[in-house]
């Protein structure tokens, strides 16, 4: 049974930092694309930054140099580091294992917020 468990959502002042993390279990993990996702309330789930197993990264262009994306394949868990948050980052943030099929956790809630 595969399960993406995800931690270290919360509250936040704006410019503040957080770092999330996923653990994965019942999958190889070093063969998958790991990547994070976010939805707000009313808009569509949108790519937050990935990690090709290669460890290429790819960034959604509204988190370009704030947040940073890196996996510990030893410990079958991805992190992003979020720096300089701002209010508009708040959301759902969600964990994603890709292979030949998606997988995703059950996400956690950060909320930048003064």
């Amino acid at each position: 049974q595969v399960q993406l468990v995800e931690s270290g959502g919360g509250l936040v002042q704006p410019g503040g930092s957080l770092r999330l993390s996923c653990t994965a279990s019942g999958i190889i993990f070093s063969r998958y694309t790991m990547g994070w996702y976010r939805q707000a309330p009313g808009n569509q789930r949108e790519l937050v930054a990935t990690i090709l197993r290669g460890g290429m990264t790819i960034y959604g262009d509204t988190v370009k140099g704030r947040f940073t994306i890196s996996r510990d394949n030893a410990k079958n868990t991805v992190y992003l580091q979020m720096n300089s948050l701002k209010p508009e980052d708040t959301a759902v943030y969600y964990c994603n294992a890709r292979f030949h099929f998606d997988y995703w956790g059950q996400g956690t809630q950060v909320t930048v917020s003064s």
